[in-house]
């Protein structure tokens, strides 16, 4: 399987996720800065996906997997008995789906494009901080008495928020009033899988290539 990547870019949670299952994926990288967007190669990307963003999974049999949530349960399901995800058709399920929508919808989006773009002007940017502290409020409370999102277990629920605290320093969107998700952020960058990772994920494209 490919992994269409950038080093800045969410595909880190994908990563995350493949690396604490056990799956070993190709990873191709994507400069997302650059206009038109390409690989490493010069390929156009929106010639590969067209919705021109990362990350995108290609899989073995030559289809393709798009958006986080869905890439993050799809790696989780191929091998369940990690726990990445529940069940399908259980509660937990059930809580780990919301979990991944509310982190995609409400505290991705709200960090990009706003919060990496400058030209959007200050006023867009800190209505922007002030929102992202409000779901981070949400997500503290979570956390409490918890090692992890949905409690004992770790998920691909955890890989995905990492992404964005871990874009937090960079976009200015303090941690101070949150000590469980500083506490959480912490045992996140403790486990092996996740600093592999990171290196992986970090890569250049000619390291990634070699």
């Amino acid at each position: 399987m490919q992994l269409y990547y950038h080093p800045y870019g969410c595909s880190l949670a994908p990563a995350i996720a493949a690396a604490e299952a056990g799956i070993d994926l190709d990873l191709v990288y994507v400069d997302i800065v650059g206009e038109p967007h390409r690989l490493a190669d010069g390929t156009l990307y929106a010639e590969i996906n067209a919705r021109n963003y990362v990350p995108l999974l290609g899989l073995d049999d030559g289809t393709e997997v798009s958006e986080v949530g869905i890439i993050l349960r799809y790696l989780a399901d191929l091998n369940p008995a990690t726990g990445l995800a529940p069940a399908p058709g259980t509660p937990e399920r059930r809580e780990l789906e919301q979990c991944l929508t509310f982190l995609g919808t409400e505290l991705h989006k709200t960090y990009s494009p706003w919060l990496f773009h400058p030209e959007v002007g200050e006023l867009a940017q800190d209505y922007a901080r002030k929102r992202v502290a409000a779901r981070y409020a949400i997500v503290e409370k979570q956390l409490g008495g918890r090692a992890w999102l949905l409690g004992e277990q770790f998920s691909v629920a955890d890989a995905y928020l990492f992404v964005m605290v871990n874009w937090a320093a960079a976009a200015k969107t303090p941690l101070a009033d949150f000590p469980n998700i500083r506490a959480w952020f912490e045992r996140m960058k403790a486990r092996p899988q996740v600093r592999a990772a990171i290196k992986l994920h970090s890569a250049s494209p000619a390291a990634v290539a070699a």
